[in-house]
């Protein structure tokens, strides 16, 4: 399959997003990072999204409540490349009643290649990647050929 190419810009758009377990540790480690999350574009899920801009002093573009769709309106800004990477503090130890939802935005994620965090220490590494102040590009599968397959119905 062959590739293309997508632009991340030095500003990048990133998806905040935890359950409810995790809250506290996202809202400390974005508090810890503010300076190098101000100048980007930052998404996030309903009351995540409220609390990050409350304790963080910058706009938030809230989304829904992950499970009143969140999950997926990041799925498909993910697919539009309007999310350049998404860190999500998800609770492995709590059943979630949206986690058909969950599963599906980190599987966007991967079918868009875009880097996930889900705990600190991946996000503390990602934040700090020379690569988060530059221009990057992106590698995607082209899916053209997916798109226009011929699709035949059976009889």
């Amino acid at each position: 399959m062959t590739h293309k190419k997508i632009a991340m810009q030095h500003d990048k758009k990133i998806a905040l997003v935890a359950h409810d377990n995790k809250k506290r540790d996202l809202v400390e480690w974005a508090k810890y990072n503010r300076t190098l999350l101000a100048h980007h574009t930052i998404y996030a899920t309903g009351t995540t999204g409220s609390i990050l801009e409350q304790e963080l002093g910058f706009k938030i573009t809230k989304l829904q409540s992950g499970p009143l769709g969140g999950d997926q309106q990041i799925g498909a800004k993910i697919a539009d490349s309007e999310i350049d990477f998404l860190i999500f503090f998800w609770d492995p130890l709590e059943p979630q009643p949206h986690d058909p939802d969950v599963k599906a935005l980190l599987r966007m994620a991967v079918v868009w290649n875009i880097p996930i965090a889900c705990n600190r220490s991946s996000a503390d590494f990602m934040i700090s990647s020379p690569l988060m102040d530059g221009d990057y590009d992106r590698l995607v599968p082209d899916y053209e050929g997916y798109r226009t397959r011929m699709i035949t119905a059976e009889k």
